[in-house]
């Protein structure tokens, strides 16, 4: 009975201690971030070979100045507002107009920003042997500065003539609900000879520290896909030690972040090549650079890939790319937790509100799991029948723990008890609890959803502590159900206390994942309630 508590105890400070990291990290205040010295998304820009897009080239001149200043292109759809610098026709900032900053505020969630110590930028261009890109970025012409989306699509074109003949005719392609940006590039060779180009995208993104935990820092870094692994991640730290280098059929690359996701999708027919670098301003830049495109004389091609800023959403990103949707972290348990969040979703579908879904699923998930429940309560009853002849054995043998431990074992087999029944059924469960906790965490669509009453944004803390406080009291409650037979006076306080250091934790957690916890503690005292009066009527002892 004491390895159970023990077992019992160690799984609820494990689970403790890596849900405060995790909530540390993700919400947990952040640290001023230093002054670096002010960039330009041109800083980075292709060097003059080519062959490598972000490569810093040694010979300053080879790279354009801060001098070279381009208008900035606004552009508005029903989901996105970007601003492209003609000077290479970047996207250098992106607002998600669906995706409030904070709840109720006027603000958008600013996914890219063009300057400064957070800067975080998505760069595209033709580069190869004759590519534009190539060594100083080009200033494209257009027609107007401010293009707003008025029916299912938009079109915005910027055109650029090369002294080499090369008019390339640059278009970002919008669609009506959607976060996904086709860039195309028309180009049409003038000159009299054969043309060679290959088109790159890449991100770049400021690696400044905001804030977390040592122990489990939340992801923010690159993540890539190839043919053999539908999803890498490739943090900075991985960039820093060494540049990623790999040629695969189709592929993406992407920055990942608490809910959110930009990622470059080149074209998936073809072999593209994934890489990443550091910069000498500090920035991490992922990317892809595709295979080269032959333009005969007086032909045209157009050369096509998708950037996508926006949510994670995982039906969205499963149909843009394979393995697109795994940017949705769910960690280790991620093959638990998708089913789970599957069904979520269904019941969110039904019933329209994700607070009563969270409730329904746990009653759900614990009715599937009450058989190990029962398990598990039967076999600490059948150790607590059998207390007094530990006790006799113990006075017994005394220090001779060999001696002591074969008998116990002979006890055991004799009156069929496992001494790890109750805690097999625990183990069970703590994959279901830790997988159900990183849906909750992690699921965009739980973003400032509303609930009832005061509980208006099930991603962020309870205001009043109410949901912390009966989860407290709950897990009192089931202490008081089970009685307490360890002798360490130590392991008594502190089984003791883990109802309220437990709601202090829950104080700063998600009300969401508290509101599972809840449910979850009063489903299982209904549960004890009815294991225990079976227990009795067979004559088993509940205390």
């Amino acid at each position: 009975m004491e390895s159970q508590r023990s077992f019992l105890l160690i799984g609820l400070a494990m689970v403790s201690f890596l849900l405060w990291q995790q909530w540390q990290v993700d919400y947990g205040p952040q640290p001023a971030q230093p002054v670096e010295s002010q960039q330009t998304v041109g800083s980075d820009a292709p060097n003059s070979n080519g062959d490598v897009p972000i490569a810093t080239p040694t010979n300053k001149s080879a790279l354009p100045t801060q001098s070279v200043v381009g208008k900035v292109i606004s552009v508005t759809t029903d989901t996105l507002q970007l601003s492209i610098n003609t000077v290479g026709g970047d996207v250098i900032s992106a607002n998600l107009l669906k995706y409030p900053l904070e709840q109720g505020s006027q603000g958008t969630y600013s996914l890219l920003r063009p300057s400064g110590p957070t800067i975080f930028v998505a760069q595209s261009g033709l580069v190869g042997t004759n590519g534009i890109d190539k060594g100083s970025r080009p200033t494209y012409s257009v027609g107007q500065d401010n293009f707003v989306m008025e029916g299912d699509s938009l079109t915005v074109p910027i055109t650029y003539t090369a002294k080499s003949g090369l008019r390339v005719t640059k278009e970002f392609i919008f669609s009506k609900n959607s976060h996904e940006v086709k860039v195309n590039y028309h180009v049409e060779n003038t000159s009299s000879d054969v043309k060679s180009v290959k088109q790159f995208g890449q991100l770049k993104q400021s690696t400044v520290d905001q804030g977390g935990s040592m122990f489990m820092p939340t992801y923010r870094g690159g993540a890539f896909s190839t043919e053999d692994e539908r999803y890498e991640k490739y943090s900075f730290d991985d960039m820093q030690d060494k540049n990623l280098n790999q040629s695969t059929p189709a592929g993406w690359a992407a920055m990942i972040e608490h809910y959110f996701v930009s990622a470059w999708v080149p074209p998936q027919d073809q072999i593209n090549s994934l890489y990443s670098k550091m910069t000498q301003n500090g920035n991490a830049i992922i990317g892809f650079i595709g295979q080269p495109v032959d333009i005969e004389s007086g032909q045209s091609v157009d050369i096509q890939s998708s950037l996508y800023l926006g949510p994670k959403d995982q039906d969205t990103l499963e149909k843009i790319a394979r393995g697109l949707d795994l940017t949705v972290d769910y960690g280790f348990l991620w093959w638990i937790s998708k089913y789970l969040f599957a069904f979520l979703q269904f019941i969110h579908s039904l019933i329209g509100n994700w607070g009563f879904s969270i409730i329904l699923i746990t009653i759900v998930v614990k009715g599937a799991m009450y058989p190990l429940t029962k398990a598990q309560y039967e076999s600490m009853a059948k150790m607590r029948a059998l207390k007094p002849k530990m006790d006799a054995l113990k006075e017994r043998y005394g220090d001779d723990k060999q001696k002591m431990q074969q008998a116990m074992m002979e006890m055991y087999k004799k009156d069929k008890v496992n001494p790890m029944g109750g805690c097999f059924p625990l183990l069970l469960q703590m994959p279901i609890f830790l997988a159900l906790y990183w849906v909750l965490l992690e699921s965009v669509e739980l973003r400032h959803a509303d609930f009832i009453f005061w509980i208006t944004d099930l991603s962020v803390k309870d205001p009043y502590f109410v949901l912390p406080i009966l989860t407290g009291l709950s897990m009192y409650l089931l202490q008081k159900l089970q009685p307490m037979t360890m002798t360490d006076p130590m392991q008594q306080k502190i089984m003791q206390f883990m109802p309220v250091a437990m709601s202090l934790f829950f104080f700063i957690f998600p009300a969401g994942l508290v509101l599972y916890w809840l449910i979850s503690n009063i489903i299982t005292l209904i549960q004890a309630k009815i294991i225990y009066a079976s227990m009795e009527k067979r004559g088993l002892k509940t205390k």
